[in-house]
């Protein structure tokens, strides 16, 4: 569906990213890990269009829906406007046909009926987490970025969040997200990409992962995390 090739930013002579390479299937989930500082945020937002790259370029399939909807790790949507009035306002500014009745529709997706007419400044983590991700949809994307979407919700609010884009996933739309836990990546996405350093140092499995930087067998989350923080010792001492 999406395809980015050789993708490099530099700040001021200091290198962010450094020729990454990334593929999205349709329905396919990638996670993006390493450590603080590795490169997952200005991948991301290269990819959303937020950050222009200096090197690199991003390619679509023939057909593909070329739309992408962004979740940033801080919401981004106006906390004293209602979880409807943010909708309807992202609604409008997509040119959606009628952003009244698509607020709606993401207002009864996203659960929020019960807080549809509050001030957003006024609901819960986890409730500010899913209109956040409902903006990301008024666009209609086939591809989805998250920056760490489940960074600061509670157990209940991670699985009822992952639900939710294991649904959007079986329609078809494909999901690149940041994590810094191993075992979400292992649970949630279908590869990995590891970066350090603006540079990716690994993308495939976690059975791959652990079979190229593991010791001995086994693919469980702690085999993987050992082989993830040799992998990532490796490639910092490379730096």
């Amino acid at each position: 569906m999406l395809a980015a090739r050789g993708l490099g930013r530099r700040y001021r002579g200091v290198v962010a990213l450094d020729g990454v390479d990334v593929e999205l299937g349709a329905g396919e989930s990638v996670a993006l890990i390493g450590p603080n500082g590795a490169g997952k945020t200005t991948l991301l937002t290269i990819l959303a269009g937020v950050t222009r790259a200096t090197a690199g370029a991003v390619q679509w399939a023939e057909g593909a829906v070329r739309t992408v909807g962004w979740v940033p790790q801080r919401p981004a949507l106006y906390q004293r406007l209602t979880p409807r009035e943010n909708l309807r306002l992202f609604a409008g500014l997509e040119r959606a046909p009628d952003p009244e009745a698509l607020a709606d529709e993401l207002i009864a997706r996203a659960d929020l009926g019960a807080f549809a007419d509050r001030p957003a400044g006024t609901l819960s983590t986890g409730t500010i987490q899913r209109l956040n991700l409902a903006i990301a949809l008024a666009g209609r994307p086939s591809v989805l970025l998250l920056d760490e979407p489940t960074a600061t919700l509670s157990p209940d609010q991670r699985h009822r969040l992952w639900e939710w884009l294991g649904a959007l996933r079986e329609e078809g739309m494909a999901l690149l997200f940041s994590t810094q836990s191993v075992d979400e990546a292992m649970r949630r996405a279908d590869r990995m990409l590891v970066l350090t350093g603006g540079r990716l140092l690994f993308s495939g499995t976690s059975e791959e992962m652990v079979s190229a930087h593991g010791i001995g067998a086994g693919a469980d989350a702690e085999a993987a995390e050992l082989a993830f923080m040799r992998l990532v010792g490796a490639g910092e001492d490379g730096a």
